[in-house]
C-alpha cells in the first residue's frame, strides 16, 4: 500500500492497537477513515493531525477539569543522570507530588511545551552566535508563546568519552574523521547532536566522513554503554557518564542545563517543591561525587524565553 495510505493492520501496529480496536474507532467514528473497494484505508497525515489533537485535548481535558493526579506534572526533553538523582530525592521528599518524565531531545521538549502536550521542557541549546545556552534567540524558533520562562538548573561538562585504554588515541572532534575510529550520535534535535554539527561545521569537517555519524541512541547512558562495549570508540556525553562507567572523558565545554516551562507552571506548588529540592544541601551533597556539576545558581529564572 501507498506510503500515504494504511491499511486496518497497519494502522493498528502504527498505532500500537489491536486490530479489533481499530474496528471499534471506526464504527464509533473516531478514527479518519476511508472505504475504498471494500476495504479500510487511512491516510497517514490524517492519522497522525488525529493523534495529536486526542493528545492535546484529553491534557487540555485533563487541566481544565483537574482530573489528574493533583500535583502533577509532565516533563519531556533532554537527559542527565544528576536529573535522574534530582527528581528521585524530589519524590522522596514530596511523596505526594509527581513529574512524570520523557526523554525526547531539547527540541522536542520545547516543541510539546508549546503544544502544551507537557508542561516543563528540559534543555541545553547551544547558541553559536553568543556562545550561550538556551539564549530568547534560540528558544523563540522552537517556541511560540511569550509566557515562557528560563530556570537554571545546574552547569556540567560535556565531552568525548573514550575506553580507559583509548586505543585510538582520541582527544578531540578532529580526531573524529581518522580512519578506524567508530562514534555514537545522539538523535537529531537533541541538544548533543546539535553541539556535535557546530563543532563539525567550526572545523569544517563534513559528517559524512565520519563513521558512525547515523548511528544514534536517545540518552547519554546509551552513548556510554556503546562506548564500555566496544561497539563504538567515542561519543559525547556528559560527564557523569564517565564517572559511572569509568570511562575516560575529555572535555570539549560546560553546559548550561535548564527547564522551560509556561509562567503559570512556574507558581505551581510542584514547580516550587521541585526548586527547593533542587536547592537543598542534601541533594546536592549527594552530586559531590561527580565533581564536575556546579549548583551555584541552581533555581535561579535566567529570563523570559521570548
Amino acid at each position: 500500500m501507498s506510503e500515504d495510505l494504511m491499511n486496518t493492520k497497519e494502522v493498528a501496529r502504527y498505532l500500537g492497537i489491536h486490530e479489533k480496536q481499530v474496528y471499534a474507532l471506526i464504527k464509533a467514528g473516531r478514527i479518519p477513515a476511508s472505504r475504498i473497494t471494500g476495504k479500510w484505508t487511512f491516510p497517514k497525515k490524517l492519522i497522525d493531525e488525529w493523534v495529536e489533537s486526542s493528545a492535546t485535548a484529553s491534557l487540555d481535558h485533563a487541566r481544565s477539569k483537574k482530573s489528574k493526579v493533583e500535583g502533577s506534572l509532565l516533563a519531556a526533553g533532554s537527559d542527565d543522570p544528576i536529573l535522574g538523582m534530582l527528581l528521585a530525592s524530589y519524590k522522596t521528599a514530596h511523596p505526594d507530588y509527581y513529574i512524570f518524565s520523557a526523554v525526547t531531545g531539547s527540541t522536542e521538549g520545547l516543541r510539546l511545551v508549546n503544544r502544551r502536550l507537557t508542561d516543563i521542557a528540559w534543555c541545553h541549546l547551544f547558541d553559536p552566535e553568543s556562545g550561550r545556552y538556551n539564549t530568547r534567540e534560540v528558544l523563540s524558533s522552537h517556541l511560540t508563546t511569550s509566557r515562557s520562562v528560563v530556570v537554571h538548573l545546574f552547569n556540567r561538562e560535556m565531552g568525548l568519552v573514550t575506553s580507559q585504554a583509548n586505543p585510538k588515541s582520541i582527544r578531540g572532534i578532529n580526531d573524529l574523521t581518522r580512519d578506524g575510529v567508530r562514534i555514537i550520535n545522539r538523535q537529531e534535535g537533541s541538544g548533543t547532536r546539535l553541539l556535535l554539527d557546530y563543532y563539525l561545521k567550526k572545523l569544517q569537517i563534513d559528517a559524512g566522513i565520519i563513521d558512525g555519524y547515523r548511528e544514534e541512541v536517545s540518552t547519554h547512558m546509551e552513548v556510554g554503554l556503546s562506548v564500555l562495549s566496544g561497539s563504538a570508540d567515542t561519543g559525547i556525553a556528559t560527564i557523569a557518564i564517565a564517572k559511572i562507567l569509568g570511562l575516560t572523558f575529555h572535555p570539549l565545554t560546560l553546559e548550561s542545563f535548564d527547564m522551560i516551562l509556561d509562567q503559570s507552571t512556574f507558581f505551581e506548588r510542584g514547580v516550587q517543591a521541585f526548586i527547593d529540592v533542587l536547592q537543598s544541601p542534601d541533594f546536592q551533597k549527594k552530586s559531590e561525587y561527580i565533581n564536575n556539576y556546579d549548583f551555584k545558581n541552581a533555581g535561579k529564572v535566567l529570563q523570559a524565553a521570548n
